[in-house]
């Protein structure tokens, strides 16, 4: 079943992921997006042959450190791994600040409809699809498929243009996975990008731990308000109600820019 929204939110994964407990073994088939089957069964299928190889190679080529070797062993099982929604697996800061498991039932509803997350092993996901923890960073080149990008970015293209429809896209993601999916200049005019900026002292910089949860408390906001701006401007509009502090930055070729500066959590 087709899912429309008038806007719709790119998120980053998170590199930190809850392992189930409990659930389903691992079923592509279950996920959104079907025509991604065959390039999420390529890339499941490198990543898993990696893992169950020599492990100190897996290691270096996923960028791990000398004490992950775990995350090498749950790669190797990944397809009979069991699963839970991504918005669970999914735990860090981002993920937690957003915490969509406290939001009302009308709030979670947006978030289904509204939210797209960006994954090194499947593509795109909403935040309920099933998925196992796994470990695999944007920009990691496996033997076998080449660089993770690189593989997304020749077959997403399609994929978000559907969902989007002609509603306004936010892109939320940060640089490594905005990398898998650009928009054209055809789509400009209605994809806003947002930077999070930290002021401190009257100098701004961009803080990883500041972007990422206050990335996830903006998400939050717009959903618990149910605003469906159709605009870059219109969006802008809406977090200044909401009590965001925001300025247009320097537009790029993909669209206008957004900054959210913020002086503290």
């Amino acid at each position: 079943m087709r899912i429309l929204a008038r806007v719709l939110i790119l998120l980053p994964p998170s590199e930190g992921k809850t392992s189930p407990r409990r659930g389903k073994p691992l079923n592509l088939a279950h996920l959104s997006f079907p025509e991604l089957t065959d390039a999420r069964t390529e890339a499941l299928t490198a990543l898993v042959g990696l893992c169950g190889g020599q492990a100190t190679r897996a290691v270096e080529v996923l960028g791990l450190g000398p004490t992950q070797a775990d995350e090498v062993r749950v790669n190797a099982d990944l397809t009979t791994a069991r699963t839970a929604r991504a918005d669970r697996v999914y735990s860090g800061v981002l993920y937690d600040a957003l915490d969509l498991a406290s939001l009302d039932t009308a709030a979670r509803r947006r978030a289904a409809r509204r939210l797209l997350i960006t994954s090194s092993l499947f593509g795109l996901l909403r935040p309920n699809d099933p998925i196992p923890a796994y470990r695999l960073s944007g920009d990691v080149t496996l033997p076998g498929l080449g660089k993770v990008a690189a593989h997304w970015r020749g077959v997403l293209d399609p994929v978000v243009r559907e969902a989007a429809r002609d509603g306004l896209l936010v892109d939320l993601r940060s640089s490594t996975y905005a990398a898998f999916w650009r928009a054209s200049r055809d789509l400009a005019d209605r994809v806003v990008t947002v930077r999070v900026l930290q002021e401190r002292d009257g100098v701004r910089s961009v803080v990883s731990h500041f972007n990422k949860a206050t990335k996830g408390r903006l998400v939050r906001s717009l959903l618990e308000d149910g605003a469906e701006p159709r605009t870059p401007e219109d969006f802008a509009d809406a977090l200044s109600r909401l009590g965001w502090h925001v300025e247009a930055g320097k537009p790029t070729a993909s669209g206008p820019v957004l900054d959210v500066v913020v002086a503290e959590l």
